[in-house]
């Protein structure tokens, strides 16, 4: 697991991106290929309090990070080459805007037969940030998430939306699925911005 070099930026070879939450149903650039893949030693957790894009710093939210321990299915996105330096000029402006995560190379495998390695960048938790929520309970997810509101919208809707879209990618993710199913259940008690 490392962090680019600079070099990185400017390689002359396409890209590849993990994507496991909002990037599965929102990915916002363009890209060649998208395939299902999974990275190993790291899961999916609703563990970062968003003060942008699905909360604010005085009512945050709860977004998804990449945490260490465990596996994570998602989608990898080849970029071409071309694309390179605008697609990470748009995720850093997308993921960085606090700096919760990691920008990481990752080895990440692409589902098929057979499986097929390629490095990846991947957007994992900064364990150090303040906005790392750690492990929650389902009902402190939830009473977070229903409250929420950010520039890109509510934290409901960013839960709902990944939860489906691993629905109709056969994935499965037991914490975000209860969480889901509750709101689902509830009514809506969000509060827009202002």
């Amino acid at each position: 697991m490392t962090a680019p070099d600079p070099a990185f930026d400017h390689a002359a070879e396409d890209l590849w991106v993990f994507g496991y939450g909002s990037l599965i149903w929102r990915p916002g650039f363009e890209f060649a290929e998208r395939r299902p893949a999974h990275i190993l030693g790291m899961h999916r957790s609703l563990c970062i309090y968003s003060f942008d894009h699905r909360g604010t710093p005085e009512r945050p939210g709860l977004v998804l990070g990449l945490d260490f321990g465990g596996a994570c299915r998602g989608i990898a996105y080849r970029v071409a080459t071309k694309r390179r330096p605008a697609t990470l000029k748009y995720l850093r402006d997308r993921e960085q805007t606090t700096a919760v995560y990691r920008e990481l190379v990752r080895g990440i495998a692409l589902d098929g037969k057979p499986e097929r390695r390629v490095d990846a960048l991947c957007y994992a938790v900064d364990r150090g940030h303040p906005q790392y929520a750690g492990r929650l309970t389902h009902d402190r997810q939830l009473q977070i998430v229903r409250q929420a509101h950010g520039r890109s919208g509510n934290n409901r809707d960013y839960v709902l939306e990944t939860a489906k879209a691993l629905d109709a990618l056969g994935i499965v993710d037991h914490d975000l699925q209860v969480v889901a199913q509750r709101l689902k259940n509830s009514p809506e008690a969000h509060v827009g911005p202002g």
